[in-house]
């Protein structure tokens, strides 16, 4: 497989272009044939133009790809190696909602033929690759798993916005359902990944060692939220301790803050599920998905609290949230916990202006219910710092008394980034 790929006799294909697809796809067509596939027409035009939906990708990083953009089924019928890489998020009731991963099993399993690749990206608890969608991959080929046809899993690790760790220099852990597979699928992957490849054993440790990254930043930031909240009764600054317990060599630095996004504040859901249904209530990730979960409406409560004590009536009170994606720099709402803030607010009758300089208004309406505004009054009782992005952490004190209504504001900084700069205003953060 490996051989037909690199000498153009093969083509690939990666199934799902958000985040995490349209890098990897591109990447792969640096160097083989590529075919992008998307059920979104919309996505697809816009990257035929070069254009990245999720802008993350600039119209070079298109330049110098042997790749075709498709929405249609037709286009995949000559592939031999899919790459299967579109979300998995949870549902109201923070279970896995499989629903996209099975449908792109479905597709890939209308168009598979006897040796052709499978390789699953998206994040699941273990064993989902095997007992979930090889299933429907049988069911809808006709084809027979290890006879007809091999599978992989090879986690993702593309991190948005962030531009130090990219796909080339992290390495990438990949597995196959046998050792032939486990060596195609390898050598496939090191043609982008400079850093190189992880072997794993199996395909459910490759499952088990991406739900685990996740978990276990999930867990240190809810003791660290735990922490805050303990502090504050205390009168202590939780940024001021971390500085002072950070000068010991082992002391692991994690921040306190709001936990969204696609990855840490779901895949820790996916192992719990996984764990009840192998008969264990899992007691310190729920705990932990308990406390981070509960930080917007925390951080709500505090602001309330502090505008009520400056003896101002809480239902004429005005706030400006100033932030809306689930991490600085980028422009992803996914399951951001800046609405937790906002609806806790307004849950006091507080009227609350939400801003960002990166996040689209009619998503935010959309997905949310809430848009934003294009630009903040200056009659705000208090200002919310909710996400540290690069246009924020270039403001001034005096950028925001200037939004404040009076010498009566209170400053709330999310992330601890204006700690020592803010002088005349009350300041608190977690």
């Amino acid at each position: 497989m490996y051989d037909k790929l690199v000498a153009k006799e093969s083509k690939l294909a990666v199934i799902g272009l958000g985040y995490v697809g349209l890098p990897i796809a591109l990447e792969f067509a640096k160097k083989i044939k590529v075919v992008g596939f998307d059920i979104n027409q919309g996505r697809v035009d816009l990257m035929k133009q070069g254009i990245d939906p999720s802008n993350e990708l600039v119209k070079e990083d298109f330049a110098n790809s042997d790749i075709t953009f498709t929405a249609d089924l037709n286009d995949l019928k000559d592939v031999e190696f899919f790459i299967v890489a579109v979300p998995t998020p949870i549902d109201d009731s923070n279970l896995p909602d499989l629903k996209p991963l099975l449908g792109a099993s479905r597709t890939v399993g209308q168009v598979l033929k006897k040796g052709d690749y499978v390789v699953f990206e998206s994040t699941v608890y273990p064993g989902c690759t095997e007992e979930d969608c090889i299933p429907i991959l049988e069911e809808q080929s006709g084809l027979k798993f290890h006879t007809d046809f091999k599978v992989g899993y090879s986690p993702e690790r593309i991190n948005p916005g962030d531009k130090q760790h990219t796909l080339q220099n992290v390495v990438k852990v990949v597995s196959g359902c046998d050792d032939e597979s486990l060596d195609q699928i390898a050598k496939t992957y090191e043609l982008v990944v400079a850093a190189g490849v992880h072997r794993a054993p199996t395909i459910k440790v490759a499952e088990a060692a991406k739900i685990i990254e996740n978990t276990q930043r999930d867990v240190n930031i809810a003791l660290i939220n735990e922490l805050s909240i303990i502090f504050n009764r205390l009168g202590i600054n939780t940024f001021d301790v971390l500085e002072a317990a950070g000068t010991k060599w082992n002391f692991l630095k994690f921040t306190p803050g709001l936990v969204g996004g696609h990855c840490i504040g779901v895949d820790p859901y996916y192992l719990t599920h996984k764990a009840q249904q192998a008969g264990y209530h899992s007691k310190v990730i729920t705990s932990g998905r308990y406390v981070n979960d509960s930080m917007g409406f925390y951080i709500g409560k505090q602001t309330v609290k502090k505008i009520l004590a400056k003896g101002k009536h809480i239902q004429d009170a005005k706030v400006l949230v100033m932030g809306a994606t689930f991490k600085e720099d980028v422009s992803d709402i996914r399951n951001s916990k800046v609405i937790d803030v906002v609806n806790e607010l307004k849950s006091f009758q507080v009227k609350v202006d939400l801003v960002d300089p990166h996040a689209s208004s009619d998503e935010m309406q959309h997905e949310y219910g809430v848009g934003l505004v294009s630009t903040p009054t200056n009659d705000y009782d208090a200002i919310i710092v909710a996400v540290n992005h690069k246009e924020y952490t270039a403001l001034t004190e005096a950028d925001f008394r200037a939004l404040l209504k009076d010498d009566q504001g209170i400053f709330v900084d999310v992330k601890g980034i204006f700690k020592g700069k803010i002088k005349q205003i009350e300041y608190w953060s977690l």
